[in-house]
């Protein structure tokens, strides 16, 4: 899949899922998950996310914030790089960066794709113009199917995309929007009551992060 020869390679996270480098190779970066260094015990959950992620960004192909699939042969993803900061750090306070994020999760929608995870900050980036992207596909929806769960995910999108408006430009907020974010689906207040708790011991105690952070750990 690629001549290591000419390639300068930066570990950005290793755990139990494998790894995640930067690459420059002749000159243009990209993003390299690794599935055959995961843990002998979660590489095939690992494959499937990122065979996940390689479909996602495949039908998605064409839309301006969202990584290029470049190479998935089913051991290695390699994706364009996008740069830009993430949410957490760039902390937008432009409300023109909120239009544009609903602009973009619009035509996620439109392509039968739902991201399932932008509660986590770290899965947006402000880019250097101030725009933004997506990344971390890896539990999307990409069935294509735009029947009622499809409708309620899609929701939830963008119930999250709103609280991170609420955090760094509350004031930006319509009346409609606040509506949105004060009824969350029945799955999502099902899912803080009960496994919520339980998904956070293991992100923190096997895979080494917080929920908030999502940068993993580099594995010795």
């Amino acid at each position: 899949m690629h001549d290591t020869t000419s390639e300068t390679v930066t570990l950005l996270k290793a755990d139990e899922l494998g790894r995640i480098e930067r690459v420059e190779r002749n000159g243009v970066l990209l993003i390299r998950r690794d599935i055959d260094s995961a843990r002998w015990w979660a590489r095939g959950f690992a494959r499937r996310a990122a065979a996940r992620e390689a479909r996602a960004l495949a039908r998605l192909d064409g839309i301006d914030g969202v990584p290029r699939l470049l190479a998935w042969n089913g051991r290695v993803l390699e994706r364009s790089y996008m740069a830009g900061e993430p949410m957490q750090v760039g902390k937008p306070l432009d409300p023109a960066y909120y239009r544009d994020a609903l602009r973009l999760l619009a035509r996620l929608h439109r392509r039968g794709i739902v991201h399932n995870d932008l509660a986590k900050e770290p899965n947006w980036l402000v880019r250097e113009d101030g725009s933004p992207a997506l990344v971390d596909f890896q539990i999307a929806w990409t069935r294509g199917r735009r029947g009622n769960l499809f409708r309620l995910l899609a929701r939830e999108d963008l119930r999250h995309l709103l609280k991170h408006k609420r955090t760094y430009a509350p004031d930006r907020l319509s009346t409609r929007q606040r509506a949105i974010l004060s009824t969350p689906a029945p799955h999502s207040r099902l899912w803080r009551a009960t496994g919520k708790r339980l998904y956070k011991l293991i992100a923190r105690r096997i895979f080494g992060y917080w929920d908030n952070e999502g940068q993993g750990r580099i594995r010795r």
